[in-house]
């Protein structure tokens, strides 16, 4: 493999670790002050929904159905009468029920449960009932009856939005969010919110991954309290993992899709920002957030980008029958030196060899990308009071960084136990003006887009393959699209992710080397504890 030079991209909001543990029978790979919620009760999540819950039975041949299964393969169970939309409801809340909370295998992935799921899958089995007496075909690479989890930060009109934080616990909104409206138009079941790092991991500091005062502590499936989860998708990650849903959305500003996707094997999709709606999703940074798909699969993130909203067509260019033929073969990928100290990593560049991929080596210098926690500061200094002020529940009109933190303070112990100090490093950022923070945020891209495409243009690269979200910061810097697909499990039972990244506008090409990758190694399985 050829070298040259080439920066260690940015890497920010890093997932962190320690060798503290809390309780000297526990190996906790870091001190957690909280694991479960003081706000949440485990029957009081489920409400209305509770009886018909607990009183669910799930046959061996019903998990053996739904259990690590594709959208279309559990379609295609449907379709031949094997169980219904609102039974397939009914499995992923009783799992969430049996594994979530207040139990030894407990995750705290979910932090609220849709009352209007089954109504919602009862709607998709008499539309596809409707459609089958016309004598249509059902529609395999559809959203349409597949209990979805959405990170809450995204507002929906049946269920509060707090972002993790107990502050927003009456944060109603008559709205749902554009992707919301979205998925909901193609016949999604919402089944319910997924915890995450408060405040999308731009509040407290040095919390953990997972943490946020509403939902408690997220905790790794494949590793309970020795596994990072990962952030702040922390909830849509696990839950994937797990098997509560058949999917879920996270949002990422710098590594908040790829880094939990990879910590807990799934396959997660950050698009070329902009390609999604962020209308109605808690901001951190309106020039960088962005939602995105996180799935057991290469197949059904396709599909669900594509009732996000895509404005490509993934299905039809790289999804059904050329999924099947998706091709390596003379794709020109650059990788980094250091990474290869990893030996997953190191073997799947072996295994893309193999596919006919080209790869060039390349060094490791950084960009220089100065002033990314200037610009997290200064976005969410305006863009939080303006979500409060247009998006918001109107008890939160007037509201700021400021009002929040105060309203902390009301209750520290139990609205801010790792303290906020990200949140007052956004109060102590000085002031810039409008014209000169838009030149600054347009240098720091054209930065990031230089390095990467003088690359490009140089070696005639097609795309760069990466760990994790290692290089999440000069991606997101870039508006480059990644995608990162399960690369296997170190000799701890860590799981990493092997990410890819394309250039902006490029998506689709995403689709298809994660699907080749995919179908190559496989390396998905499901956690241990939580294969019943």
């Amino acid at each position: 493999m050829k070298k040259l030079l080439l920066f260690l991209p940015l890497l920010f909001l890093a997932c962190k670790s320690s060798d503290r543990s809390v309780q000297p029978a526990v190996n906790d790979f870091r001190e957690f002050k909280v694991l479960d919620s003081n706000y949440l009760d485990k029957d009081q999540i489920f409400g209305d929904l509770l009886d018909e819950v607990v009183s669910f039975r799930e046959s061996d041949k019903l998990k053996g159905l739904i259990l690590e299964k594709s959208i279309p393969e559990i379609k295609e169970a449907i379709a031949s009468g094997q169980f219904s939309c609102r039974d397939l409801t009914l499995f992923y809340l009783k799992r969430i029920y049996t594994y979530d909370r207040e139990n030894p295998k407990s995750l705290n992935a979910v932090i609220a449960i849709n009352p209007n799921a089954l109504k919602q899958a009862d709607a998709a089995d008499q539309d596809l009932a409707y459609a089958k007496k016309k004598g249509e075909e059902l529609a395999y690479y559809s959203i349409k009856g597949m209990p979805i989890l959405l990170k809450d930060n995204i507002d929906t009109n049946d269920m509060p939005t707090t972002a993790g934080a107990a502050v927003l616990i009456k944060n109603t909104t008559a709205q749902n969010a554009q992707i919301v409206k979205n998925l909901r138009q193609e016949g999604a079941v919402i089944l319910g919110k997924a915890n995450l790092s408060e405040w999308a991991y731009f509040f407290c500091g040095d919390c953990p991954s997972g943490y946020s005062a509403v939902g408690g502590q997220t905790l790794n499936p494949y590793g309970r309290r020795s596994l990072d989860t990962g952030g702040s998708s922390s909830g849509s990650g696990v839950s994937v993992a797990a098997n509560f849903a058949v999917a879920a959305i996270g949002s990422e500003t710098s590594g908040s899709i790829l880094s939990p996707s990879s910590q807990n094997s799934v396959v997660g999709y950050k698009p070329t920002t902009g390609t999604f709606s962020g209308v109605g999703i808690v901001p951190i940074s309106s020039y960088l957030d962005t939602a995105g798909p996180m799935t057991k699969n290469v197949m059904d993130n396709a599909i669900l980008a594509q009732a996000l909203g895509a404005p490509y067509d993934v299905i039809d260019q790289y999804g059904i029958n050329s999924f099947e033929t998706a091709s390596l073969k003379g794709v020109r990928f650059a990788v980094w030196t250091s990474f290869k100290e990893n030996p997953l990593y190191a073997q799947a560049l072996l295994d893309l060899e193999k596919s006919g991929a080209v790869l060039i080596e390349i060094d490791d210098t950084r960009p220089q990308l100065n002033g990314f926690l200037k610009l997290l500061n200064a976005d969410m200094k305006k863009d939080l009071p303006a979500y409060f002020a247009g998006q918001a529940n109107a008890t939160y009109r007037g509201w700021d960084v400021a009002k929040v933190m105060e309203w902390n303070r009301k209750d520290s112990l139990k609205a801010m136990p790792y303290g906020q100090s990200l949140f007052q490093g956004i109060i102590d950022e000085p002031a810039i003006s409008d014209a000169d923070f838009r030149e600054f945020k347009e240098a720091m891209t054209a930065t990031a887009q230089e390095y990467f495409y003088n690359l490009i243009k140089e070696h005639d690269l097609n795309g760069f393959v990466s760990i994790n979200n290692y290089t999440a910061g000069a991606a997101a810097a870039a508006f480059f699209p990644a995608m990162t697909v399960p690369m296997g499990y170190d000799d701890k039972g860590q799981p990493y992710g092997l990410t890819f990244i394309a250039p902006n506008e490029a998506d689709q090409l995403l689709f298809n080397w994660a699907a080749a990758y995919e179908k190559i190694t496989k390396h998905r399985v499901l956690p241990e504890n939580y294969k019943n």
